[in-house]
């Protein structure tokens, strides 16, 4: 039984913006990175449920980004696959060229593409370091760089997907995490140095989540997870849904007055 307390029209007023939020990203136009599978899928559904009109970007998995955009397609959203690595500044300009020619501009830009694991001090050599970089780093700054230039007048947000190993110093992620680090400094230096063009920036730490990637590398069902989840307060492994609630409020106006945060979803893990 649910008891409802009615105060000076109180619950219709609440009732009325919680109907608006469901769909509070409607006319926004949002291009997200690595999104055929994982958080990147996870966050493109979400912000597509919300309203916004999604560019999911894919490097290899063209299966994987249009069963998202059917997914998307098959709730009433509008999405569209675009196949571009974002190391590639060429490829990049031409992921941000079809969002402004099928949806007319770009006001939302979540940089998810990314690679992650282990790699002993023992085996990193110039190539592994730039190929965490080229993607971790310049990839998420070459989709920056060319998102303002469509942004409107009235300003955009950016949602770096950064990660909570930052604040673990863990053995053998050395590349990975320092280039976590850089994103973190990034997210910070760009929110002030964007403000005054009402363009905000954030990023969201994620702690251990379980998507397709994870489960393959082992870090969900075995001892990392365990590992994990001894430094997790909350107990669980995340899911992709955790991480795109708040990339879904980070994308909406709900968080106007947020930029140069990093927000550790990650279920208190430290």
């Amino acid at each position: 039984m649910i008891y409802v307390l009615v105060w000076g029209g109180l619950v219709v007023e609440l009732c009325g913006k919680l109907k608006k939020m469901e769909k509070n990203l409607t006319g926004k136009v949002a291009v997200v990175t690595g999104a055929s599978k994982g958080i990147g899928a996870g966050i493109a559904i979400e912000l597509a449920a919300r309203g916004a009109s999604v560019v999911v970007n894919y490097a290899s998995s063209a299966e994987g980004a249009e069963k998202v955009v059917k997914t998307i397609a098959a709730a009433g959203g509008k999405a569209v696959a675009v196949q571009a690595d974002v190391s590639s500044v060429p490829a990049v300009q031409r992921l941000f060229e079809e969002a402004a020619r099928v949806f007319g501009g770009v006001d939302i830009l979540v940089n998810n593409a990314g690679i992650y694991g282990f790699t002993p001090i023992e085996t990193i050599t110039d190539e592994v370091f730039w190929r965490y970089y080229n993607i971790n780093v310049l990839g998420a700054i070459h989709c920056i760089q060319e998102a303002i230039k469509l942004f409107k007048p009235e300003g955009g947000t950016i949602i770096n997907i950064g990660s909570a190993v930052v604040t673990m110093d863990i053995p053998m992620s050395l590349v990975y995490t320092s280039s976590k680090y850089v994103m973190d400094s990034m997210t910070r230096m760009l929110a002030k140095e964007l403000a005054a063009r009402h363009i905000r920036v954030n990023s969201i730490n994620a702690g251990s989540t379980e998507t397709e990637g994870t489960l393959a590398a082992g870090l969900v069902g075995g001892d990392a997870e365990k590992f994990f989840l001894a430094n997790t307060p909350l107990g669980r492994t995340g899911t992709v849904k955790d991480v795109a609630k708040v990339a879904a409020f980070l994308a909406s106006d709900e968080s106007a007055w947020v930029t140069g945060e990093l927000i550790a979803a990650a279920g208190g893990m430290r």
